[in-house]
């Protein structure tokens, strides 16, 4: 499958300065930017920095990210699910994972995320897929958002939606081990009902076990 990428820039004012809001980033542009040291959430900023590089180089891959000026305030990844998840296992070329969305602190009041994902999706560029994402209360930033699990819960489906992501039901171990665990999904236009099908029996693998 022909994974085309379509590269859109918006700039945004902020304190006398700007951010840019731009992507889908190749690994050389991706190279030349730091990490904001408080984009810590899954792993040290210098790793991190180096994961999305290397993101950013697979054929599938898109790194869309906020910057302030060489310095990266937040990030988005999207990917093929990895190889050890029940999702990659249909090997489906048009299931692509939103994997991690990440803002620095001093930065998140400013609505980067929704930006950033919607950014993602202009264009048309994901109708071929369907994207999804997992969302784990483990990986949400309770203690510096002073939210409760389910406030953070209904910010990121709240998120989600603004490109028409929604609930999905599923018997996945993981995100049935916690009621505020949850799959979100969104089905392009262009995807085939074959496709379709086929995400509906990896949701689903205990349907018929008694």
């Amino acid at each position: 499958m022909e994974h085309q990428k379509t590269y859109i820039r918006h700039t945004l004012p902020h304190q006398h300065r700007e951010i840019v809001v731009e992507g889908p980033v190749p690994p050389s542009h991706l190279q030349t930017l730091k990490m904001h040291p408080d984009l810590d959430a899954f792993r040290k900023p210098v790793d991190q920095h180096a994961a999305l590089v290397e993101i950013a180089g697979l054929p599938e891959g898109r790194i869309i990210l906020a910057r302030e000026e060489s310095t990266i305030v937040g990030y988005v990844t999207f990917h093929y699910p990895d190889e050890m998840e029940r999702w990659s296992q249909g090997q489906m070329p048009d299931l692509i994972e939103l994997g991690a969305i990440e803002v620095a602190d001093d930065y998140r009041s400013l609505g980067l995320g929704s930006k950033m994902i919607r950014t993602a999706f202009e264009d048309g560029q994901m109708e071929k897929y369907i994207v999804f994402t997992t969302e784990y209360y483990w990986h949400w930033d309770l203690k510096n958002s002073g939210l409760s699990v389910w406030e953070y819960r209904s910010m990121m489906e709240r998120l989600m939606k603004t490109v028409d992501m929604v609930w999905y039901a599923t018997d996945d171990p993981e995100i049935c081990s916690h009621p505020a665990n949850c799959l979100m999904v969104r089905i392009g236009k262009e995807v085939p009902l074959s496709s379709e099908e086929q995400f509906d029996r990896i949701r689903f693998q205990q349907r018929f076990m008694y």
